[in-house]
């Protein structure tokens, strides 16, 4: 008897994620039905914590609130970033597979994995790159900033479920007021959406905090931020996310600045996502006159 009633809560179970799954695909949500699968199982692990074990009551909401395109890792709290899990929520960006690439490059990049690095995270957010490079560079220690207060926080309970408190500090603050001294390695993923394309953006990006997507007028003016960051306090490298088509101008401000730019680094669709900078000297001047 009990081995039927198990059945028949399976086929229940694939019934209510078919139904879903329909549901969404209808509301033009895209992967509906691993969207719906992924909803029912974050909705069963947060019944079992209920005394009343309201499981389909949660699943239905859940799926809701997908269908109102709330992102799915706000609606379920985590993210994957690195093949690591990160907690996320409203207020602070969701980690892009795109900024693996700053990862990826910083490898490249740094072939002594055991060097003790010191790095500077700049509008670190959740801390996905902070904690994917310290996770990568194990003698690392890390500060990362954000001005959000709500940011940080995530940040800070990211750093600590990764088992980092102790080489890693989360700080709130101005990006220019909130480090000093000199890094061997600064990242940084800064708002670089043109402020007049947010609205035209996916459903979802609107959920989003608009000062982490937010880039003025051109996109650029949280670069012109960095740069001026990097030229204070650059020591070795600095890897720099932007946007799509900003890789000319993005490069002209880090020269100007007096960064050589040494490269950018190619996304897995084939679109320039990082610059990487280097400390001035006579070296900036002569990419400034022949252009990056």
């Amino acid at each position: 008897m009990s081995g039927g009633r198990r059945d028949r809560g399976m086929v229940d179970s694939r019934e209510f994620v078919a139904e879903a799954a329909r549901r969404l695909a209808t509301a033009g949500i895209d992967n509906p039905r691993l969207d719906a699968r992924l909803l029912f199982e974050h909705a069963q692990k947060a019944s079992l914590a209920d005394a009343g074990g309201r499981g389909n009551a949660a699943f239905a909401s859940l799926v809701a609130r997908r269908i109102a395109r709330e992102p799915l890792a706000y609606i379920t709290g985590r993210k994957e970033f690195w093949s690591l899990d990160f907690e996320v929520g409203p207020g602070v960006l969701v980690p892009r597979p795109e900024t693996e690439t700053i990862v990826e490059q910083a490898i490249e990049l740094l072939p002594d994995r055991s060097a003790p690095l010191q790095v500077l995270d700049l509008g670190t957010g959740t801390a996905c790159l902070l904690v994917a490079f310290l996770k990568e560079f194990p003698n690392a220690r890390g500060l990362g900033i954000d001005e959000s207060e709500q940011a940080c926080r995530y940040a800070a309970a990211n750093v600590a479920r990764h088992g980092l408190g102790g080489r890693a500090e989360i700080r709130s603050g101005n990006w220019g007021e909130g480090a000093s001294g000199s890094w061997d390695v600064i990242l940084s993923n800064p708002p670089y959406i043109k402020s007049g394309d947010i609205a035209g953006l996916a459903p979802e990006v609107q959920f989003e905090p608009r000062q982490a997507l937010d880039g003025g007028p051109d996109g650029l003016d949280a670069i012109r931020q960095v740069a001026k960051v990097l030229q204070r306090l650059l020591g070795g490298i600095g890897l720099v996310e932007i946007g799509a088509g900003q890789e000319v101008a993005a490069s002209r401000i880090m020269v100007e600045a007096g960064l050589p730019v040494g490269g950018t680094a190619r996304d897995l669709a084939g679109i320039p996502r990082v610059i990487v900078a280097r400390p001035g000297g006579k070296a900036a001047k002569k990419v400034l006159e022949t252009g990056p």
